[in-house]
């Protein structure tokens, strides 16, 4: 069993654990005073895979709480960036924990994600259900998430058109440039064409 032979500070709250026999221990001070661990005490290999792992959740969990502090992340999303640092189940008990405590919440997330993609890029749903894909959204949330969405295409493509297209609506040529475009923003054929009609019908009883 092997027996703590020196503990010292590293860097930071970082520690260093020597032992009469295998690798030191680099932990956190936390977790060393969580285990009462002290120099002279034999600390068997089962104990010291389990100081291992919490000193690996600890990590995980305050490089997960950085990451949710610049923005949200799903629940997916988060685990797929801690994997390239951590195990498996280090991944997966941090971010349960963190759903569990309200940290990751993809309805909520979700939600955001819907009302940035429609109301402030002004996708069509096709590219904001692709988008929220992308995050790790499931297709149940993301459909839910987009409902409010679903009657105001037309709207959004007429403020697409004021904003960045009405140039272009001068012959077929730009008319085309211009379906294509909104095409690439996620609006299909039949929602591009009402809503130019629209909009050059109210084009054309402003000018009477």
């Amino acid at each position: 069993m092997p027996t703590i032979t020196s503990i010292e500070k590293y860097k930071g709250s970082t520690m260093r654990i020597d032992f009469d026999e295998g690798e030191p221990l680099f932990i956190n001070i936390d977790v060393l005073n969580e285990y009462h661990l002290q120099k002279d005490i034999a600390v068997p290999q089962s104990a010291i895979d389990q100081i291992v792992h919490s000193n690996d959740f600890r990590r995980a969990k305050e490089r997960a709480l950085y990451l949710l502090d610049e923005r949200d992340y799903s629940y997916i999303e988060l685990y797929k960036k801690l994997e390239r640092n951590y195990s498996e189940d280090i991944c997966l008990e941090v971010c349960n924990r963190l759903s569990e405590i309200g940290c990751i919440n993809d309805r909520r997330y979700s939600e955001r994600l819907a009302e940035h993609y429609c109301q402030t890029k002004r996708f069509g749903l096709r590219r904001a259900r692709e988008e929220m894909r992308k995050r790790g959204i499931s297709n149940e949330l993301i459909t839910e998430a987009l409902y409010p969405y679903e009657d105001t295409a037309s709207e959004r493509i007429a403020e697409l058109i004021d904003k960045k297209y009405a140039r272009y609506l001068t012959d077929e040529k730009g008319v085309q440039k211009v379906k294509a475009a909104l095409v690439r923003q996620g609006y299909s054929f039949s929602e591009v064409n009402k809503a130019l009609a629209e909009y050059e019908s109210e084009m054309e009883e402003g000018e009477e």
